[in-house]
């Protein structure tokens, strides 16, 4: 296994036993131990992507983004594409989604998701092992929306984590974010 593999796998089980209530990371472990291409989107079963809790400079607000394709409010990410540095697919994810450059992203893993991607013209349904990021806005904080999405909004965390009408990791990572008191969003 390569030492890439090797930190992830690392990483990974060092959040399982911060986050024990969240099985998702044993699930990535798992994929990350059998999958012979976990980093290759071509691997149809499943494969890894990066994402980014896209904070404000000051850790109030969150940018999301109308994914165009789902039509589902959610945080900027993607396939990793052979990349097993998923921090760093969650920054280039990040800049390419929005349009935002000085952002920072801290290298801890902030939170896991393991979904499943339904079937969609002649890609069969395959599971997204989904590895996020905290990723801070620079000084410049004005976004500019790419083919990936319909629109883009920054929204208040605090709203954001009693809204019943998003998705529910969106409100388990603002509740995350705002149990542990992460403000103000310094890099």
């Amino acid at each position: 296994m390569s030492t890439d593999r090797l930190a992830l796998m690392s990483a990974l089980r060092r959040y399982g036993e911060r986050r024990p209530d969240e099985p998702d990371a044993d699930r990535c472990v798992a994929w990350l131990e059998r999958g012979e291409r976990p980093f290759e989107r071509e691997s149809l079963e499943g494969h890894f992507t990066g994402s980014a809790w896209l904070v404000s400079r000051d850790g109030t607000r969150v940018l999301l983004m109308l994914h165009a394709k789902l039509g589902r409010w959610l945080q900027p990410g993607g396939h990793a594409d052979g990349d097993p540095d998923l921090a760093a697919v969650a920054l280039r994810e990040a800049e390419e989604e929005t349009g935002l450059r000085g952002l920072a992203v801290r290298r801890e893993i902030f939170d896991v998701d393991a979904h499943r991607i339904p079937a969609r013209g002649h890609e069969p349904e395959h599971w997204h092992y989904d590895v996020r990021y905290v990723v801070v806005a620079g000084a410049d904080e004005a976004f500019a929306a790419n083919a990936e999405s319909l629109s883009l909004a920054w929204v208040p965390i605090a709203d954001l984590a009693h809204d019943e009408s998003v998705e529910p990791s969106l409100r388990r990572m603002a509740d995350k974010w705002l149990t542990a008191g992460h403000l103000p969003a310094t890099a």
